[in-house]
């Protein structure tokens, strides 16, 4: 992993510093649909960086921030719809929305084949999204220039 920042300085944190060329990152979201303003500065760093022509190789929502992914969700009309925001934004950058399927099974948050597995009656799971386990953030890690998370304790 070539580095690992927590979000304080957005131009900082995009400039590239490897040479002229773009930098590949990672991105954690840490914080729920509830902190609205972190939630949203994920979603705002991450569009910023796709449209500096960097890459991101895989978003992953973790801790709190699975329930961003969940389509059962009803959004306050004063608020934000995030998660309608990042499938926006995975459809138009072909962009990866990883969600931890250990947080996401806890909260309730499931896809049509851990729905079947657990029989459940319905998948909660927002489309976009895709439960991965956590070693998909650790290969991404592994891969990255930069690691940004936002949110967590």
């Amino acid at each position: 992993m070539a580095g690992f920042l927590y979000m304080s300085d957005l131009n900082a944190a995009v400039s590239p510093t490897v040479g002229s060329s773009s930098l590949t990152y990672a991105i954690v979201v840490r914080c729920g649909p509830h902190q609205q303003s972190q939630a949203l500065s994920a979603f705002q760093f991450t569009k910023e960086v796709l449209l500096q022509g960097h890459e991101v190789l895989r978003v992953f929502f973790y801790q709190q921030g699975v329930h961003i992914a969940s389509r059962l969700r009803v959004v306050p009309q004063d608020e934000l719809n995030l998660a309608v925001l990042w499938q926006q934004l995975s459809l138009d950058y072909d962009l990866e929305l990883g969600v931890c399927i250990a947080a996401a099974l806890q909260s309730g948050i499931v896809d049509q084949q851990e729905a079947s597995r657990y029989e459940l009656g319905s998948d909660s799971l927002a489309s976009q999204f895709t439960l991965v386990g956590l070693g998909q953030l650790a290969a991404a890690s592994a891969e990255c220039n930069r690691l940004v998370s936002f949110g967590g304790n």
